[in-house]
């Protein structure tokens, strides 16, 4: 990884986690749980279930890089645990699709929700214009990429913090979507229930974003999990009080099957055109988003980079260390994805994707030496036991449900394989 002059503290880092984790799947999932699991308390445990898995992936990626202390994350994790192929994999995965298809999706919601401001000035365009002025904000140094991250970080949390806010402070709805009963207990073995969970997990994406930009924060023994954790448990408790809001000033006929749960729920409070300003600031947060996916997986390419001379041309950095020709990759494919307006499916493949990579690397910390020295995860091997098998379940549901997608998935990782017997084959590199 690119030695950089500076280097980031807890605080940037745990900004990354935090900006990478809230996107616009909080604001849009609870519509599609509705459709069949209605209980509150069911939505309040499907968020708190997704917020412990993330949380226990945050210690195991807190262990994995307080041991390794190099950027590039799962790449580095599974090519020094398992064998450099299964680090290619998810760098692969990662480039494609990945983190690409996050930071696509982040430029068309900004446009979708700002577009009602003036129609023909938030076009995609404008999105991509977006996603090239945080990359030329990104190219510096790392000293301003944290500046920006910070920033742009802090208006995403005041911004959800406002909506909690204003939605606890306002009185429900006469008709609200508040259940309390017991309902709950019929709800959660149903398939909907799995399902939902799939919506909370891709909400949840990023949790393990800091452990991909070890190499650029100081001290990582400690200032790693200091990242992680506590960005973690933050956004899972903003996320339970997120869905309470949504629920108390809306009701499930209105947001049944709707993405823009927020906009109708704060639309029952502010009445008129007082409610505009919610898709407003939905977009504008998303820059953070954008920023922070843009940060981190130019920085798994850059490591796989280093080791598999296939993709040698990306190996280059400025004074300052910054990885700039795998950083611009990483921004023109989200354009071209942008463009193509074949993202939500493109998420999908993704989603699947990384969950099955992600698993893997949750897994590797049960091959990893015990070094006193470095952070141990908490629960050791059992809570990692227990993320395997909360991600198979997820994963087998996501193959029965959508099985097309789950497919091409399986297919964005074979063609990853095949890039690597070819690079084998070109280079007589070691399989």
């Amino acid at each position: 990884m690119p030695q950089s002059k500076a280097k980031i503290g807890w605080k940037t880092a745990a900004s990354v986690v935090i900006a990478n984790m809230i996107g616009t799947g909080v604001f849009t999932s609870l519509g599609f749980q509705l459709a069949d699991i209605q209980n509150t308390w069911s939505i309040i445990i499907l968020w708190f279930i997704g917020g412990v898995i993330a949380l226990i992936g945050a210690f195991s990626y807190a262990e994995l890089g307080t041991h390794f202390r190099e950027s590039g994350g799962d790449y580095i994790f599974l090519s020094r645990i398992f064998h450099p192929f299964a680090g290619y994999l998810y760098a692969w995965i990662s480039l494609v699709v990945g983190f690409s298809a996050p930071i696509a999706i982040s430029a068309l919601a900004m446009t979708s929700y700002l577009s009602p401001l003036k129609e023909d000035l938030f076009t995609d365009w404008f999105g991509i214009g977006i996603i090239l002025i945080v990359a030329l904000i990104h190219s510096v140094s790392v000293g301003q990429s944290g500046k920006f991250q910070n920033i742009s970080t802090i208006l995403k949390i005041t911004f959800v913090v406002a909506l909690i806010a204003i939605g606890f402070a306002y009185i429900p709805q006469e008709t609200n979507a508040l259940d309390f009963s017991d309902t709950w207990t019929s709800e959660w073995h149903l398939p909907a229930f799995a399902v939902s969970l799939i919506y909370v997990s891709y909400a949840y994406t990023g949790w393990n974003s800091a452990a991909y930009i070890t190499g650029e924060i100081k001290n990582p023994r400690v200032n790693l999990p200091k990242a992680l954790i506590p960005a973690t448990i933050l956004v899972t408790i903003l996320y339970v009080l997120l869905q309470l809001v949504f629920l108390r000033h809306a009701s499930v006929e209105q947001m049944s099957g709707q993405v823009e749960v927020a906009t109708i729920s704060f639309s029952n409070i502010f009445t008129g055109s007082g409610a505009t300003w919610i898709p407003v600031f939905i977009g504008i947060q998303l820059v953070a988003t954008i920023s922070g996916y843009l940060w981190v997986g130019s920085r798994i390419s850059y490591a796989m980079a280093k080791e598999n001379p296939l993709w040698k041309f990306l190996v280059y950095e400025n004074k300052n260390g910054i990885p700039i020709r795998a950083l611009w990759i990483q921004a023109a494919i989200a354009i071209v994805l942008t463009l193509t307006g074949t993202f939500e499916q493109v998420l999908l493949y993704a989603s699947f994707s990384l969950q099955l990579m992600g698993t893997l690397t949750v897994a590797s910390v049960l091959w990893l030496k015990r070094n006193d020295d470095n952070y141990i995860s908490p629960g050791r091997p059992y809570i990692q036991i227990i993320y395997i098998l909360f991600s198979i379940w997820v994963l087998g549901f996501m193959m029965v449900d959508k099985t097309f997608e789950s497919f091409i998935g399986l297919g964005i990782v074979a063609a990853g394989g095949l890039t690597y017997v070819i690079q084998t084959k070109l280079f007589k590199t070691k399989a």
